[in-house]
């Protein structure tokens, strides 16, 4: 699961699949029964009933799968705008007509041009801070530059999603993903500011987090713990090393990531083992100790993790609306999200051209690269000339 970058139409100034870990609580032996005086008067032995316990309850999924079909109307409503056949000299599966895709040279993902994005909604900080379009910060991750990137996210959504709202119900799961959403647009909007981002990814990494600090702070209570805890850990880590490759905004990810773990702590937190296991007690059985519903480290964590993302979103979103770039104070940050190798660059600079119209005559010469090239395209628009500049400069 990835969330997409792509660099800002020159007219402006300048935004995969995972296994779910499925673990189960540990097994709750009844203590021996302790029976009351007028129990063991009984001539007969009534059958024993055991108390209710939440932790045992099963939701029914139904928010995730609106977020799924939500983001695929969100789509399809994107592509309608796009209407690359009117906008583009070339579109991929012209016979979907205005639904076509751009060319795989612009948008190798299957889907809309980086201008539609913007105007869609897309992350862009120049709009945030001097346009105070601070929506902005949500609406990106309603939006995915294209096919692949849709199928990969929503699948992401669907495995690890459906899991969590069985286990702690649609508000929890909801609020933890609206808000996981919100950080991972928030660091991504502090360290890439020269180009736009899209992508449900800073969410669903947000469930990943929580699923991690989940297991850590309801330990005594699960079974084949720390297998678990390993494998979810190799998934995290295989998912945000994929993030340094270009084109793919980890700083979303991780902001994402890093906001669901504290999440976690506070929303995903179950009474501790011996409580829950008075629950269970047949009627008439008297513990000998009642114990606290939580444990001590659980509620250290609880307070520590809610200080954390008050004063982690506070400092944030201070810093982005004085229009700070992290970058300038973190001279190494900027590896976490992209590593050049001799294979691929890391510079994503937006595309400018130079542009000449003689008659139907169309020169473009990319600024970045120094190609130029001829199209017969009499009276082009600004969003043809931007497409064929993306083009050329790729």
């Amino acid at each position: 699961m990835e969330k997409e970058q792509y660099p800002v139409p020159p007219s402006e100034t300048r935004r995969g699949g995972n296994n779910s870990i499925i673990i189960h609580p540990a097994e709750i032996d009844t203590p021996n029964h302790q029976v009351s005086p007028a129990m063991k008067s009984s001539s007969s032995p009534s059958p024993v009933v055991f108390g209710e316990s939440g932790h045992s309850k099963k939701w029914w999924p139904w928010l995730i799968p609106a977020f799924v079909i939500a983001n695929v109307v969100m789509f399809i409503i994107t592509m309608y705008v796009n209407n690359c056949p009117k906008k583009s000299l070339s579109c991929i599966a012209r016979f979907l007509g205005r639904f076509s895709f751009q060319p795989f040279k612009e948008n190798p993902l299957l889907g809309p041009s980086s201008m539609t994005l913007q105007k869609m909604g897309a992350l862009d900080v120049k709009k945030v801070v001097d346009g105070h379009q601070g929506w902005r910060l949500i609406s990106c991750n309603w939006l995915h530059g294209g096919f692949f990137h849709l199928l990969a996210n929503m699948l992401s959504l669907l495995v690890i999603g459906i899991r969590l709202e069985q286990e702690f119900g649609f508000v929890k799961v909801g609020l933890l993903y609206f808000i996981s959403g919100f950080g991972g647009s928030l660091l991504s909007a502090l360290f890439i500011q020269s180009n736009i981002s899209v992508g449900a990814s800073g969410a669903l990494f947000g469930l990943l987090g929580g699923m991690l600090s989940e297991l850590i702070t309801n330990w005594t209570i699960y079974a084949n713990k720390v297998a678990a805890f390993i494998t979810l850990v190799v998934i995290i880590a295989v998912n945000l090393a994929v993030g340094i490759l270009p084109h793919i905004d980890n700083f979303a990810h991780i902001g994402g990531f890093l906001s669901g773990f504290l999440l976690g702590f506070v929303f995903l937190i179950r009474p501790q083992f011996g409580w829950f296991g008075q629950g269970y007690a047949p009627l008439g059985y008297i513990p000998p100790s009642a114990k606290s519903k939580f444990k001590t480290y659980q509620c250290a964590l609880w307070i520590i993790s809610l200080v954390l993302l008050i004063a982690g979103f506070t400092i944030g979103t201070i810093l982005l609306l004085r229009g700070v770039d992290a970058n300038e104070h973190c001279s190494w940050c900027h590896y976490l999200s992209c590593v050049p190798t001799a294979k691929w660059s890391c510079k994503t600079e937006p595309a400018y051209c130079l542009t000449t119209q003689i008659g139907n005559q169309l020169n473009l010469t990319c600024s970045s690269n120094g190609k130029s090239s001829v199209y017969l395209l009499p009276g082009a628009t600004d969003s043809q000339i931007q497409g064929l500049c993306t083009e050329l400069c790729r």
